[in-house]
């Protein structure tokens, strides 16, 4: 029988699991479940907080694990974990999940995740924290804001936990029955205050959160072992430290380091990866579109990564659709969408101008979108489709420009992600916007990703 390595990744609307043959390094099963985990923002907050419900996350996670083979499972001789970066939750270690008669899997004692997407750290609130000893910029939605927030606006609720980590991180602790959180600088990275050159949180930082109960191990490296059996994997089964699903889904399919990674997904990301030798900024760089994400091994992603992506395209086909239902008319979002990208399809360029920034972004959270060049002759939906998605890889390459990736060496994109396999219209401009070699189908999958990276190197 074959061993198999178990990738798990905890998403924001959804949990995915993937089986990969250790051997042959293929799939041999795999099963994704929606999480429905997202709470109403009943907080009174003026700024939108983006909260979701642990036990529902955890619940649906055990249930995918559940409808993988079990005769499978039972010859799983790793589990990896990803997830989505930047959010924070907070738990009692000793009483953070229940562990059933029946091997599954069930939180308890843990707050609400407050995720990636949270708003209601203001501009003149981020303003007012200490300036990180990073080279990482902090935004409203990461854990460090997020905590700071707490400790000036909610103090006594910090006051019920002694953990803190990303989702992901959360799963690995529990799953190994750690009295604290074992993190990679991947998912410490993304929540601000954190130096990826010595690997430590600043000084300054949440003493009893982050550097009594926190510790930081390299990313690809093992966290502990499974404390119970579970669903059939054995008690004593490793398990990785848990990784940044940025960081996975590029791995998955990032064949070559001349290779430049775009997915356009919810959001939008173009990446590649620096020289071996490449350091970061000693400092912070605010106004900078390019981060650089701690990858494996010391070396790091060169990201653009846009609030702006297929979800610019889902709030269109909203509004369309909000707009319709007050005129009497319905039409599903997904009919509507097909029949927007046959309009798009037979309108090859537009002169109109989208600049689809409806979100902001992280280096300039105040420029939002705008349409220009409209008159009498754009006004089509095939015209304002394109237009929109031209917008879309004009906003990313403005953030990342062709110059840049030629002169690194980028040689080839790597185009990945659910809102460009759904959109032609979509494919067409990328194509148009970069004169290298673009290739598809191969799916960003963080899940997939993060047993490769555990088969790699076990």
């Amino acid at each position: 029988m074959s061993n198999f390595i178990l990738g798990l990744d905890v998403g924001t609307s959804s949990v995915k699991a993937v089986l990969l043959d250790r051997g042959c390094r293929a799939i041999a099963a795999s099963q994704s479940l929606p999480t429905v985990s997202d709470l109403a923002d009943d907080s009174g907050i003026k700024v939108s907080a983006k909260e979701q419900d642990t036990g529902r996350i955890i619940d649906t996670l055990d249930r995918c694990i559940g409808l993988l083979p079990r005769d499978k499972l039972q010859h799983v001789c790793c589990i990896g974990l990803t997830g989505q970066m930047h959010g924070v939750l907070f738990w009692k270690p000793k009483s953070g999940c229940v562990w059933s008669n029946s091997d599954s899997l069930t939180a308890k004692d843990t707050s609400q995740l407050i995720t990636w997407q949270d708003g209601r750290c203001s501009n003149d609130f981020l303003t007012s924290l200490p300036r990180p000893d990073s080279h990482l910029s902090v935004a409203t939605g990461f854990g460090c804001a997020t905590i700071f927030w707490y400790m000036k606006h909610k103090p006594k609720f910090l006051e019920d936990f002694t953990v803190a980590g990303t989702i992901q991180d959360y799963v690995v602790s529990m799953l190994c029955g750690l009295d604290r959180c074992v993190m990679t600088p991947q998912n410490a990275a993304s929540w601000g205050f954190f130096n990826t050159s010595s690997n430590q949180w600043n000084e300054n930082m949440f003493m009893h959160l982050l550097h009594e109960n926190c510790c930081c191990v390299p990313s690809g490296s093992l966290a502990g072992k499974t404390c119970s059996q579970w669903h059939g994997i054995p008690a004593g089964t490793p398990v990785g430290a848990a990784l940044g699903d940025f960081q996975c889904s590029v791995y998955s399919c990032m064949s070559e380091r001349t290779d430049a990674v775009l997915n356009i997904s919810t959001s939008a990301q173009l990446s590649y990866a620096m020289p071996a030798d490449f350091k970061p900024p000693d400092s912070l760089q605010p106004a900078s579109s390019i981060s650089y994400f701690p990858y494996f091994e010391s070396t790091y992603l060169a990201v653009a990564a846009s609030l702006n992506g297929g979800n610019v395209l889902a709030s269109f086909v909203e509004m369309l659709t909000s707009w319709m239902r007050e005129l009497g008319a319905e039409l599903s979002d997904s009919c509507l969408y097909e029949k927007l990208i046959r309009c798009a399809l037979n309108q090859e360029t537009s002169n109109l101008r989208v600049s689809p920034t409806i979100l902001g972004e992280r280096h300039d959270p105040l420029c939002l979108g705008h349409v220009t060049g409209i008159s009498t002759s754009n006004l089509s939906l095939g015209h304002v489709i394109r237009a929109l998605c031209h917008g879309v890889l004009d906003n990313i390459t403005s953030m990342m420009p062709v110059e840049h990736l030629q002169e690194a060496g980028v040689r080839r994109i790597v185009g990945s992600g659910s809102a460009l396999a759904r959109n032609e219209v979509l494919r067409q401009e990328v194509e148009k916007a970069f004169p290298l070699q673009v290739v598809y189908g191969q799916n960003a999958d963080s899940a997939l990703g993060v047993a490769m990276i555990l088969c790699d190197r076990l």
